[in-house]
């Protein structure tokens, strides 16, 4: 493991997944605790994106931004996280893109389950792409992504738009997503005791996601059997990880398809260690991720 990351390992709060409402209060004070980014450069607004029922969304606009966006999805499982929790992380991608960032108060397992989260997720996609003009984008530049579980949330979306022919997709940017339930990769079965998120926690995120409903290409990206025609991908992975093996499987499938991908393998990081962020290695991870969607939705 990276030293400066390892120096705070006593310091990561225990977010225990059996008990939904704790994870996300535990969630929340850390994130209360972050430095807030600069958000000078940036209009920030709340929205309501009209669907059954309504989404909450959080627009970060850049005064000087290139006319691309993101559809953006936070972490936590699919169980936790919210606009809040994700508004240091979702500000800093916006300033360090100058990409406008849609972020997405997508709803919670287990209370919704599959397919709650995607199907809001999908809506606040065409509800982008069909008032790009209003919002200020360019319709031929959107993008989609996310954190974690909210990256397995965009790479399902991304299917969904290809198969329904939907909302047109320029870019997926995908940080060490969430995409398979099945758990039968090196990493899912032997990274048992890995900080912050190991398998013991991936299993309770997807039994409260499925709840006992079987999964589709929709709710777990990697049983898809078909990846061609997807958007170019960036995919990150963390070394000591449980979803690093099926990240780079899907990686390298998205290739075998004929799909433009950039896949950046993190050595000595864990998963969410990038939110450390005075640690060099949770500084370049993170300035990559700005970089890596600037190129993504180049003129």
């Amino acid at each position: 493991m990276d030293p400066e990351l390892e120096a705070f390992l006593p310091f990561l709060p225990d977010v225990d997944l059996r008990d939904p409402a704790a994870a996300r209060r535990v969630l929340a004070e850390r994130a209360a605790a972050i430095p807030p980014p600069d958000l000078s450069h940036l209009d920030v607004e709340d929205l309501t994106v009209p669907a059954d029922p309504g989404v909450p969304v959080r627009i970060y606009r850049p005064r000087e931004g290139r006319g691309g966006a993101i559809v953006w999805l936070h972490g936590g499982g699919g169980v936790f996280g919210d606009l809040d929790t994700e508004h240091p992380w979702a500000g800093r991608l916006a300033e360090g893109s100058g990409a406008t960032v849609i972020s997405v108060g997508y709803r919670l397992a287990p209370e919704h389950p599959f397919p709650a989260a995607q199907d809001d997720a999908y809506a606040v996609l065409a509800w982008a792409a069909g008032h790009a003009a209003e919002l200020g984008l360019d319709p031929d530049r959107i993008a989609v992504g996310g954190h974690s579980a909210g990256g397995g949330i965009a790479a399902a979306v991304a299917l969904r738009a290809r198969d329904e022919k939907g909302p047109a997709i320029r870019f997926q940017l995908l940080n060490q997503p969430g995409l398979d339930d099945r758990q039968e990769t090196w990493s899912a079965r032997n990274f048992t005791d890995t900080p912050w998120f190991d398998s013991h926690k991936v299993s309770l995120a997807w039994r409260h996601v499925l709840r006992g409903r079987p999964a589709t290409a929709y709710t777990a990206p990697a049983r898809a059997t078909d990846l061609s025609g997807l958007p170019p991908a960036y995919v990150a992975t963390a070394e000591l990880c449980p979803n690093r093996d099926e990240d780079i499987a899907y990686a390298l499938r998205l290739m075998q398809a004929g799909v433009s991908v950039e896949l950046h393998q993190w050595p000595g990081t864990f998963h969410g260690s990038q939110a450390l962020l005075s640690a060099e290695i949770s500084q370049r991870q993170n300035a990559e991720l700005c970089a890596a969607l600037r190129r993504g939705l180049a003129d």
